[in-house]
């Protein structure tokens, strides 16, 4: 359980810190793909060794580790895309609401059992994410509707494959961990190629206060990516459950916390947001009690 409360609340904490990126006028490229380089060093500073060794190299998770750190920045730039010309709402929306496929995957390939309860919790998850999320007087409409469902789908395998690789190669936790760095690591190298290039166009200019803010994100990123692996290893749920609990939980949790510290607006449409989002964590979670 502990696992479970530090994901959602180091997200919570990586919110926050995006939250103020507008303020102080921060690159969002730079920060990431510094947040990424500083994932690396913390990762070996905590396992206390440098993971890259020939044996890792080797590892029957390695590719999975290459594929999901370039999903990272696909998606991540997908995200930001999708924010500028859908607007946040719809963002948000397609970003969560992209929990059900590895719930209806495991519920699928993996047989776990599915009780009438269960099943009524996926279904509230829909309304729950759309209702916490919902502004009042938003109504703005996406022009495509190209850009959520890709987010939507793409979201949706990072966290399949995830729960698919912890199951099948992640037993350890010196692989646990190794797996964590190597994904970062891969990210950092791909975002760092990016960044190079745009430098090299002239489209950008490296600035102090971006390399600042990547810090900032970096280290509670890592432990939060470490943290939901250990969390999925942790068996408290079963992997049908996890997840839902967690990105659900991560919604509720960033509401209130933007509502408590940013003075953002609170509707109804809100507060019955985060009523039926509890309702859905205790109805995924504990449903076939």
């Amino acid at each position: 359980m502990f696992f479970l409360i530090a994901t959602i609340l180091l997200n919570v904490v990586i919110s926050v810190i995006f939250k103020l990126f507008p303020k102080y006028k921060i690159d969002t490229l730079q920060a990431i793909v510094t947040n990424y380089f500083v994932c690396v060093i913390t990762g070996c500073l905590s396992i206390g060794h440098i993971p890259f060794t020939a044996a890792n190299f080797h590892a029957d998770w390695l590719p999975w580790a290459l594929g999901m750190g370039v999903a990272f920045i696909c998606i991540f730039n997908m995200l930001a895309y999708s924010t500028k010309v859908d607007g946040i709402t719809t963002t948000i929306i397609a970003s969560k609401l992209s929990l059900v496929i590895p719930v209806i995957f495991s519920l699928l390939v993996y047989h776990e059992h599915a009780t009438m309860f269960k099943i009524a919790g996926v279904l509230l998850a829909f309304p729950a994410v759309y209702l916490t999320t919902r502004v009042e007087g938003d109504d703005h409409k996406p022009q495509s509707l190209l850009w959520p469902v890709l987010i939507f789908i793409g979201g949706g395998l990072l966290d399949t494959t995830m729960n698919y690789v912890q199951l099948h190669f992640l037993s350890a936790p010196a692989d646990q961990s190794a797996y964590t760095i190597f994904c970062f690591a891969t990210a950092a190298v791909t975002g760092g190629a990016l960044v190079i290039v745009l430098l090299a166009l002239k489209k950008i200019t490296l600035q102090l206060r971006n390399i600042v803010a990547g810090i900032c994100v970096g280290i509670p990123n890592y432990f939060s990516i470490y943290y939901f692996i250990r969390a999925l290893n942790s068996n408290v749920l079963e992997s049908s459950a996890s997840i839902p609990v967690l990105n659900i939980g991560i919604l509720a949790a960033s509401a209130l916390t933007a509502i408590l510290l940013f003075k953002e607006h609170v509707n109804l449409l809100r507060i019955m947001g985060m009523a039926t989002s509890i309702i859905a964590i205790l109805l995924i979670a504990f449903g076939n009690k």
